[in-house]
């Protein structure tokens, strides 16, 4: 029952991408990791358009499975099952692509390393950060606005900040409130080789 419901759930999760690119010999995997705010999706986007990968944001997949979404820990852990499920099917078709999600435990991340391992795909591990009061002055106006996909704000933010843990492996870190191209720069020659 479970394996149905996660794979009915991937499914309609990648229904919800639209028009796939054509698949690629070696497939790239990159997996972006940052508090909210930080500006991870808007990294996200900047890389894209370099590198023509699929984005798997986790705030707009959350809402095809949860239209209202509560943010519980049974949700996030049904909407990360079927992305990671996700995932293994994209990359095993040839599709590269990019997880914009804030992956800040380790034991999460865990997952997409042996994701990666089993199938034998190159990993790019991203860390985005900001300072807090850029944070700040973005999360309030995302609220103003209300055009992001997330609803964290800088209460959220300041909850998640303490479970952040480090990296263990390699991985490339970028401060979107500075220049982001020499970072973009790298990670494309990175996803090149």
């Amino acid at each position: 029952m479970e394996i149905t419901r996660q794979a009915t759930d991937a499914e309609r999760l990648l229904e919800s991408l639209g028009q796939l690119p054509e698949p690629m010999a070696k497939p790239v995997f990159i997996a972006v990791s940052g508090l909210p705010g930080t500006g991870k999706s808007y990294f996200c986007a900047r890389l894209a358009e370099r590198l023509l990968f699929i984005i798997l944001e986790s705030d707009a997949l959350r809402r095809v499975l949860f239209p209202v979404p509560d943010y519980s820990a049974e949700e996030s852990s049904r909407l990360f099952q079927a992305v990671h499920l996700l995932i293994e099917k994209l990359l095993k078709k040839g599709l590269s692509l990019i997880l914009d999600a804030t992956n800040l435990s380790e034991r999460n991340r865990e997952y997409l390393y042996r994701i990666a391992e089993r199938l034998g795909m190159k990993l790019i591990l991203v860390r985005v950060e900001a300072p807090a009061e850029v944070v700040r002055q973005r999360l309030a106006s995302r609220l103003k606005n209300q055009e992001s996909k997330s609803d964290a704000d800088w209460r959220v933010y300041q909850q998640m900040k303490s479970s952040v843990e480090k990296i263990r492996c390699q991985h490339f870190a970028v401060d979107t409130s500075r220049n982001i191209t020499p970072v973009l720069d790298k990670i494309v020659r990175q996803a090149s080789r």
